[in-house]
Order: structure tokens, then C-alpha cells, then sequence
């Protein structure tokens, strides 16, 4: 375990001293305590409109002092994801009007689509399983449609273009698709390589 995660669950458990009150808690903690540490591609008040990052503070995790702008110094330039305001309506169209979190929920999931790598991995959740389980808590009937594992990214992507009628893929089906391995197959396998490859890289001679 690296130093950064030693860290990372050190936050978490700080963050969740008062029990979770339910299983977003619990979520958002992973993704704070990540943050925290520079391990996730959110930017400033976690990508959240400031009134929401306040709101998050104030109400779940009032016991560490959270800072305002990311430890990492990553920023993400909202203004070339013309689809924005589209995936806030998918994923509002389709989430759970009695969950409170939902629009911090939202918030984190358009801006972590907004990075290069796996959604779970950007948004600094701890694992894959996790956001499928966050997707299906806050959004069961879409999640629902995910019926053959894609990656969530893709997923959400092709749930936005359908809405639209916008259909892009010509295979006839995904498992006939010679690009099946980019849209389906394990990501924390890829992670995990990653993660390797940059510890051998960093120890020293």
C-alpha cells in the first residue's frame, strides 16, 4: 500500500466518524478522502457549483477541515463539454427524487467524466464495484440498461446518444464490434498495471 493510500484511509476514517447516514455517505467519503490526497482528477469544490460544495461540507463531513480548491491543482475546462447540461438532465431524468445527495451526486459524476481514465478511477473512488453500486443506487433504472457490464463511461455516453437518436456504432451488435475490448472487460486490471509501473518507475536506483 502506497503512502497516498495510507493517507487516503486515514481522511476517510476522519470523515466518517459519524456513522454514514447511508450509503452515499460512505461514497462521497471515498471520493473526499481521494481528493484530498491528490488522487482524482476533480478540480476546485470537487467540480460542485460552490453553493453545493458548502452544502456538502456543512452537512456530512463538518468534522475535517475540507479545503476549497484541490490539493492535486488539477482543474477541468468545463467550457468544451458542449454535452454538459445534457448529461445533468440524463442522469436527473433518472435519479431518485427522495435522495438528497443527488445533485452533489450529479455534480461529481459530470465532472469525472470529464478526465481521461476510468470513471470510477477520476471521480477517486476505491473501486469499480463501488460506482456500480453508487449507479444503481441513485439511478436504478438506468443503471438497469447496463445489462452486459459496459464501462460506465461509455455507458452513459451511449444512454446520452440514444436519447438524441444518435447511433454512431455500425456494428450490428456489440459482440460482433472490433473495438468490444474499449467499451467492455475488467478496468481495474488496467489500473492496477498502471499503478505498478509507476511504483517500479519511482523506486530508486
Amino acid at each position: 500500500m502506497t503512502l497516498q493510500h495510507i493517507d487516503r484511509e486515514a481522511i476517510y476514517s476522519q470523515l466518517t466518524l459519524q456513522l454514514p447516514r447511508n450509503p452515499n455517505h460512505e461514497w462521497l467519503a471515498c471520493m473526499v478522502a481521494s481528493w484530498c490526497v491528490g488522487n482524482s482528477i476533480l478540480p476546485d469544490y470537487l467540480g460542485l457549483e460552490c453553493h453545493d460544495f458548502i452544502a456538502l461540507k456543512t452537512n456530512y463531513f463538518t468534522n475535517y477541515p475540507l479545503p476549497e480548491y484541490a490539493p492535486s491543482g488539477k482543474q477541468l475546462d468545463f467550457s468544451r463539454m458542449l454535452e454538459r447540461q445534457d448529461l445533468i438532465n440524463l442522469l436527473k431524468n433518472y435519479s431518485r427524487p427522495e435522495v438528497v445527495e443527488s445533485d452533489w451526486i450529479i455534480g461529481l459524476l459530470v465532472a469525472g467524466c470529464l478526465g481521461n481514465d476510468h470513471l470510477w478511477h477520476d471521480l477517486g473512488l476505491w473501486s469499480r464495484p463501488q460506482l456500480t453500486a453508487l449507479l444503481h443506487y441513485n439511478f436504478p433504472e438506468l443503471a438497469a440498461r447496463n445489462t452486459h457490464d459496459m464501462k460506465w463511461k461509455k455507458f452513459l455516453y451511449k444512454q446520452l446518444c440514444e436519447e438524441e437518436g444518435i447511433y454512431l456504432c455500425r456494428a450490428p451488435s456489440c459482440q460482433v464490434c472490433v473495438d468490444y475490448g474499449q467499451c467492455y472487460g475488467s478496468e481495474e486490471t488496467i489500473i492496477e498495471a498502471q499503478s505498478t509501473q509507476n511504483n517500479e518507475n519511482t523506486v530508486p536506483s
